[in-house]
């Protein structure tokens, strides 16, 4: 009798990784194959206090998880697509690439309003150089401001302020309901004024029907209060949090993603069964063939997570839709173009767009960006 292998999947500790690698897990175990998560902390989870860009090399919260495959420690390791630098040991291959979540970005405001709302100054929080870029060209009167941690800790930042000034009206309005009552006490002719104060509920049932994220939120020590932030679609809609928060699409035509933005992929060693075993689990072709397009074309134009760089490609048909677009940090400066790439061809005719690309004047951007990350 032959005894069926567990494979060992490294994932990051996070909530939304192991989110991510229990929906890879769930599809191989549905075909039959027995699979354990293993969490690894990374060193992106390590320093905290430091925006990703800021952190080193692409790939802060890659390499640790690579590092177990490449010591035989793990079969396997699911990385959020985006995060993965495009270049990487030879003895590892992307073995599997679910389908893809959204590509979008949301902004996100306590009260659903859109970018064109925002008061004049608005403080918007993003960790990404690509969001403040593309902020700023919009709206360069922002106040565009770091945004760290977890998807969970940067959606209780946002809805910090306002729950802790609801939550002091309703204690001043207890005070105040205390003070009537002691006076009322006191004086029981004429009518009792009504307070500006009054609410439905008392403080305690209004506690006790806020969501745990609305709690935690309740508790947090702010730094900076914001009007505003920016988060990808896949991410909130993979943690849950999609209906605790007020929010608006914004267009990939414009907004264009990072190359990968909503997808996840599984690496593991180029040798052995266990890649083959994966792509022929989960490898969904389309999303594979559209974030190949993306990543060749940041590949291609050698930026990294150091300059602020959208790349969005859709597969219609016999072509790949895709939309480039290179900023300056500020936002001031662009090369934007769009091109309908040959499926049959798509990862050679991706290089050359990029060529295109760097020839009108990306590269130049791309230059005074890692310039300026030096410095």
């Amino acid at each position: 009798m032959t005894t069926r292998a567990t494979l060992r999947l490294a994932t990051r500790g996070s909530d939304l990784a192991l989110r991510q690698a229990a929906t890879v897990r769930d599809s191989l175990s549905g075909r039959r194959q027995d699979v354990n998560l293993v969490e690894v902390e990374t060193r992106g989870d390590q320093i905290r206090d430091e925006l990703i860009h800021r952190l080193g090399k692409t790939g802060a919260f890659v390499r640790a998880l690579d590092e177990k495959i490449l010591g035989r420690e793990v079969d396997a390791a699911v990385h959020s697509m985006k995060d993965m630098p495009t270049e990487g040991p030879d003895e590892l291959v992307v073995s599997g690439v679910p389908e893809r979540e959204s590509a979008a970005d949301l902004l996100l405001t306590p009260d659903g309003a859109t970018l064109e709302d925002l008061p004049q100054g608005a403080v918007v929080g993003t960790s990404s150089l690509r969001r403040k870029a593309q902020l700023l060209a919009e709206r360069p009167d922002l106040e565009v401001e770091p945004l760290r941690g977890n998807v969970d800790t940067r959606v209780e930042k946002l809805l910090a302020p306002g729950l802790q000034a609801e939550h002091q009206r309703r204690i001043e309005a207890d005070r105040e309901e205390e003070i009537e009552d002691s006076d009322d006490a006191g004086e029981s002719d004429g009518d009792d004024p009504e307070s500006d104060l009054d609410f439905e509920q008392s403080t305690e049932e209004w506690f006790d029907g806020l969501a745990e994220i609305e709690r935690r939120a309740l508790e947090r020590d702010l730094d900076t209060e914001y009007d505003a932030i920016v988060l990808a679609e896949a991410g909130l809609r993979r943690a849950g949090l999609l209906h605790h928060v007020e929010y608006v699409h914004l267009d990939p035509a414009s907004f264009v993603p990072a190359p990968g933005q909503g997808a996840i992929a599984v690496t593991s060693r180029a040798d052995g069964d266990v890649s083959e075993t994966i792509r022929s689990a989960i490898d969904h072709p389309r999303t594979r063939v559209e974030t190949t397009v993306e990543r060749t074309v940041l590949a291609e134009l050698g930026g990294g997570c150091i300059a602020p760089i959208g790349v969005h490609a859709k597969l219609q048909g016999e072509y790949v839709h895709t939309t480039a677009r290179i900023l300056s940090g500020d936002g001031e400066e662009e090369v934007a173009a769009t091109h309908d790439i040959p499926v049959a061809d798509h990862a050679n005719e991706a290089a050359a767009f990029a060529a295109d690309l760097a020839d009108e004047g990306a590269d130049d951007l791309i230059a005074a960006a890692r310039k300026a990350a030096e410095e």
